[in-house]
């Protein structure tokens, strides 16, 4: 194992590139939308209710200027990447170099035994793609798999940086189980970790390649650093994986964003926050809650629920006003800090209630993810521990629980075919311990997170929740630029014997 090397090594960073262009003013269409919606639209005047749901929507805003960004990709070329697996990831990351334009910065690391990083960070002109590619397209493989290796050395192009692009990402690759013999959130190297000061350098976004990569291992490391883990199951398909994350990046629309809710009736109190992966705070005299959502690509939306209690009110009172939700972030290709607020979240207080109202559908859809994913949660501990049948039970009860929910809807449709696939996975424990863990982790970093992750881009429409309109169209030029390689393939002739 190499020893680890000071932070600042690689202060060698090619500098960014001038802009000529004036800055720009924020964007016309407002930035980000906040808004509010209470699970049901009244409670009586002589009735409390307590745990009453709020949503709480944020939405970034599309059609935004691109912020640049710096990548580094760190890529496994140990023994087991050997033949189709590296030529397969030489084009992905081909493709990837392709997409990128001189505003944009890309450093090259591999590692097997040890770390070698293979280009300083240069920025994507037409120079620096060509050394990029000549250094993808002479990798070889090595011997063993040391992902902690290959983090340090990534982590340390990041934190020598002399110039900073305004967005910043760490890709991961590894179709093996780490031989360091570290616990998987140790090998992130403690500046990557939310209690390294500072908040997250950069998320990383890790890739198990194949069937043989240690999943619970790569989707540690993502979880820890605010990145997701995807599982790539069919070798093929890497290209669009890959595709998939880089338009994201590319398309980072809000930064540091940050949702406050606020009561506003003196006996209202916040009970919980459901905010999945993202962190929240709420304080001890339940009046006021923070949510710590960081960044959002274009098009990108956040949901969370917030659970309140609401008291009985005087018999004169018609409206009750629950919560105040407020936004501040800042706006990634100009650097202007914003804010947003959301109309008050308002309940209608009738004298009585006759017949109960129908609850609100997005709320509705809200607490069926969520009780989805805690179940994937339960069903993976179950597995891991052996009981697979059990496994079963947990997901085929929440199945038929989704089913009673809200038939025919869009994102219930989607978790109800996730919910079936998992189910079919975890089973038999050769398939699950193949196949199955990975699925479960990756449907538990998407959902934590409400961004795409997933499997193969072609397999499954599982892998279509969350997508953003950039990372689809990043997709469609994944395969369009397969499509032509194949038929720029030469023909094979078949051999024709003399007589």
């Amino acid at each position: 194992m190499s020893a680890p090397q000071p932070a600042g090594k690689y202060q060698d960073d090619e500098p960014l590139e001038r802009s000529t262009v004036p800055a720009q003013a924020p964007t016309a269409n407002g930035g980000l939308a906040l808004s509010t919606q209470c699970e049901f639209p009244a409670i009586a005047r002589s009735a409390s209710r307590d745990r009453f749901a709020v949503l709480v929507h944020a939405k970034a805003p599309s059609d935004v200027a691109r912020a640049p960004l710096d990548l580094v990709t760190v890529l496994d070329v140990s023994s087991s990447m050997k033949g189709q697996k590296l030529e397969l990831l030489k084009q992905a990351m081909c493709f990837v170099i392709d997409q990128l334009s001189p505003i944009d910065r890309l450093s090259v690391v591999t590692f097997s035994n040890d770390a070698i990083r293979l280009t300083r960070l240069n920025r994507m002109s037409d120079l620096g793609k060509a050394c990029a590619k000549r250094a993808v397209l002479s990798l070889g493989v090595r011997y063993s798999t040391n992902i902690g290796s290959g983090l340090r050395v990534g982590a340390q192009v990041l934190a020598g940086r002399r110039e900073k692009n305004v967005v910043a990402g760490m890709i991961l690759l590894s179709d093996g189980q780490d031989n360091s013999g570290c616990w998987p959130t140790v090998l992130v190297p403690p500046s990557f970790t939310s209690a390294g000061g500072g908040g997250w350098p950069a998320p990383i976004h890790t890739f198990g390649f194949g069937t043989d990569h240690d999943a619970a291992a790569m989707h540690a490391i993502a979880e820890a650093t605010g990145g997701t883990f995807s599982f790539v199951g069919n070798e093929a398909a890497i290209q669009s994986s890959f595709a998939r994350c880089v338009g994201g990046l590319l398309s980072v629309a809000v930064q540091e964003a940050r949702v406050a809710v606020t009561c506003l009736h003196q006996g209202v109190r916040i009970q919980e926050v459901k905010s999945g992966a993202y962190v929240s705070h709420l304080g001890a005299d339940g009046i006021a809650a923070t949510i710590d959502v960081g960044e959002l690509y274009e098009g990108e939306e956040r949901r969370f629920l917030v659970l309140v209690y609401v008291p009985r009110v005087r018999s004169t009172e018609e409206v009750t006003r629950l919560v105040k939700a407020r936004c501040t972030y800042r706006e990634t290709a100009t650097g202007l800090a914003r804010h947003v607020a959301a109309p008050a979240a308002v309940v209608q207080r009738p004298l009585e209630l006759t017949t109960l109202p129908a609850p609100s559908v997005d709320v509705e859809r809200e607490r069926v993810r969520l009780a989805a994913t805690e179940d994937i949660a339960a069903a993976r501990v179950a597995a891991d521990d052996g009981q697979n049948a059990g496994a079963v039970r947990i997901l085929e009860s929440r199945l038929r629980a989704v089913e009673l929910s809200a038939p025919g809807d869009p994102t219930c449709e989607a978790i109800k075919e996730e919910l079936r696939d998992l189910s079919a996975r975890v089973g038999d424990r050769a398939e699950y311990q193949k196949t199955g863990r990975a699925c479960m982790l990756v449907g538990m970093s998407s959902h934590a997170q409400q961004r795409a992750s997933g499997m193969d881009v072609e397999a499954t429409s599982k892998a279509s929740a969350y997508l953003t309109p950039k990372m689809e169209e990043m997709v469609d030029l994944s395969r369009e630029s397969e499509s032509t390689r194949k038929q720029k393939q030469p023909v094979k002739q078949a051999k024709v014997e003399e007589v």
